[in-house]
């Protein structure tokens, strides 16, 4: 525990008679029977006990903090009936001298913060000096700790109240302190009943547990339930905590995040780790994101990872990862909840884009840079699942459809659909709308040469296959198509498996993006402006966005302090609802800074476009036009998933074939 010392703050001057009274502490005054009244110290504490202490696992937080805040290097947890019961932990921090024992337990007394230029910089977990006094409330609570250099420990409690009756005793500790908490919500009957079961309790304090070790590896914790060792870590590293605490196949497959901004960006750093998007799960049950080591629920910052994972991840599924951002304490306030799991950032812009450009970068990697997808580990090691065998129903692209419904003629019928600019159903494609974007012919000729190694009329599959170079390639060699849909290769880990339609498809994506973002974005003039009723902060906003709103396309005018004009749209969305789409732009910069809905509606038709664009199944591929996709897989970045989130392609090591077929047994 941390040494604690009551720091003396003056009352603020009032002017109102009766109250300056209270203040001056003559009571007397005060009728017997005055609407008005003084609470009791008691029912105070009781009070500010129902923000703090929720459940077992609020007292859990709130005691581990205060020992990491010691300086503890070792932690010991006993919990009884998933901590109802019992909550004991012991840490070998610097300890509480005897003179500071009682106030340890007295309201609002820390020796964490001593002005409000103390709380502005915070820079410790726990400094509203109100836990202790609140679990004291609300449960019997025993404090025993040995300061540094003192000859022998002392221990204070065991009474109800925060023992406001008790003094310091002589007791046995070696070093430390130990908290123990007993029968929880005892004395608040009605409080209790809102607890669940044991297993329940126990699950939310081991949550606690794993958010608190996953930010101090350097730590060792050990957790203890009904006399059983739930949890043992020692002291190691970031990554090794987090694959202890997430998995090791979350961390064999996950992608590091380091980055670093100097001062031009508030000394920012952001580390940890993110899921690999073929790894998404249906829950968010595995998102921990830190702030100067806090553990945080911060709609800022969520919005930032899932606006990285925007076009690489399949439907709703939820990324994983664990996540430390580190910045000077004066950016960000701790202290507008009450349990601190709450921040408020005051650049909260720059912060969402920081984040949001650091684990884009890091999901950037190609084929060739990032972590092997594991066909038997995704497939749970059983072989093939009957719902991924060949022939059965999956997606295109276009949502789900029978794999083999393109017919004999759908590669040619494609082929012509790209340069007629309709797809093979006839329909019409947006492709015109995308050269437009160019001012010169040279712009679009480029995007026709995205797909020139694999046009379907066979005028650029003429050229011989020549030997790979020697050496591993990531993706290998192509050895055979299978059913016109999916390309097999060889390397040295095994087997690669490749959906020609979905890497396809993955590499036109972000060529027309390059493409697009090349140069500025063409603005097209509507010939009747749209007007709309608009809110003071929309009108704030567009005054002071006025330069991003013209870099990403828009022209706005100013009607009068309630109404906004739309003059001009960006030429790729000219099609699109003007007055929802001005709206969404606007909030998104008022909230985060930056242009997401724009930039999500463009992904959106550029998606479109390119798998339209793509080589569609039943196309014969020959080996060159294999080999020379799975290259541009092997540099283009997020080749791992294509405009969709689904995987592009999967790794069959050796070793699992071998297994398949009983090899060696």
């Amino acid at each position: 525990m941390t040494d604690v010392v009551a720091r003396a703050v003056p009352s603020p001057s009032v002017s109102h008679p009766a109250v300056s009274k209270v203040t001056a502490g003559t009571t007397a005054a005060i009728r017997a029977d005055a609407a008005i009244r003084l609470l009791p110290d008691q029912l105070i504490s009781q009070i500010a006990a129902g923000e703090v202490v929720e459940r077992p696992a609020s007292v859990l937080k709130e005691v581990l903090e205060n020992a990491l805040d010691a300086g503890a290097t070792a932690i010991d947890i006993k919990l009884e009936a998933g901590g109802v019961k019992k909550i004991r932990v012991a840490d070998d921090g610097h300890g509480i001298s005897c003179d500071d024992l009682l106030l340890a337990l007295a309201r609002h007394a820390t020796s964490k913060i001593a002005s409000l230029d103390d709380l502005e910089n915070v820079a410790s977990l726990g400094f509203r000096g109100e836990a202790l006094a609140s679990i004291a409330s609300v449960a019997r609570l025993t404090l025993t700790s040995r300061a540094s250099g003192s000859a022998h420990a002392f221990a204070l409690g065991g009474n109800t109240g925060a023992g406001a009756n008790a003094s310091p005793h002589p007791a046995a500790l070696a070093h430390g302190t130990v908290v123990e908490v007993e029968e929880l919500f005892g004395n608040v009957p009605a409080r209790r009943k809102f607890l669940k079961s044991e297993a329940t309790e126990f699950a939310h304090c081991a949550e606690v547990v794993r958010r608190i070790a996953l930010s101090r590896p350097d730590v060792a914790f050990t957790l203890t339930h009904n006399g059983r060792v739930s949890q043992h870590l020692k002291n190691e590293s970031r990554a090794q905590r987090i694959a202890h605490l997430l998995g090791e196949e979350f961390a064999a497959s996950a992608r590091p995040v380091d980055v670093m901004a100097g001062a031009e960006s508030h000394q920012l750093t952001l580390a940890g780790l993110i899921g690999n998007p073929a790894d998404a799960k249906a829950s968010r049950d595995a998102q921990y994101f830190f702030v100067n080591g806090r553990y945080v629920r911060d709609k800022v910052l969520q919005h930032a990872v899932r606006a990285a994972y925007a076009d690489v991840l399949h439907g709703d599924r939820q990324p994983s990862y664990a996540l430390f951002l580190t910045l000077p304490p004066a950016g960000v306030d701790v202290n507008v909840h009450p349990a601190k799991i709450e921040v408020r950032f005051r650049d909260s812009q720059s912060i969402h884009q920081y984040v949001m450009r650091a684990v884009r970068a890091a999901l950037a990697g190609s084929a060739a840079e990032t972590p092997i997808p594991d066909a038997a580990r995704t497939l749970g090691g059983q072989g093939f699942p009957a719902n991924v065998m060949p022939g059965s129903a999956g997606t295109n692209g276009f949502g789900p459809t029978a794999r083999f419904n393109f017919g004999a003629d759908a590669g040619v019928n494609a082929g012509a659909a790209w340069r007629s600019g309709a797809d093979a159903a006839g329909q019409p494609q947006a492709a015109a709308a995308y050269y437009a974007l160019f001012a010169t012919a040279a712009g679009a000729q480029r995007v026709m040469e995205a797909a020139a190694p694999y046009a379907p009329d066979g005028a650029y599959a003429s050229f011989p296959r020549d030997p790979l170079p020697a050496g591993d390639l990531p993706l290998g060699q192509a050895m055979a198509q299978l059913h016109g849909i999916y390309i097999l290769a060889q390397n040295q880990a095994g087997l690669v498996l490749v959906d020609m339609h979905a890497a396809h498809e993955r590499i036109l994506y972000e060529s027309f993006k390059q493409q697009l973002d090349a140069r500025r974005i063409a603005s097209q003039p509507l010939l009747i402006p749209v007007t709309f009723n608009a809110g003071r902060i929309e009108v704030a906003t567009a005054e002071d966005h006025a330069e991003a709103l013209t870099a990403l396309g828009f022209e706005f005018s100013l009607l009068s302090d309630t109404s906004l004009a739309v003059r001009a749209v960006p030429a790729l969305l000219a099609d699109a609802d003007a007055k929802t789409l001005a709206r969404d732009v606007l909030r998104e910069l008022q909230e985060f800074g930056s242009g997401e809905v724009l930039t999500r509606h463009r992904d959106e038709l550029l998606s479109t476009m390119a798998c339209h664009a793509a080589v569609r199944a039943n196309r014969k591929l020959t080996l060159p036009e294999m080999d020379a996709l799975l290259r541009q897989m092997e540099a283009t970045e997020r080749s791992g998933q294509c405009n969709h989130g689904r995987p592009t392609w999967y790794q069959f090591a050796l070793s699992d074939l071998d297994k398949l077929f009983m090899r060696g047994r």
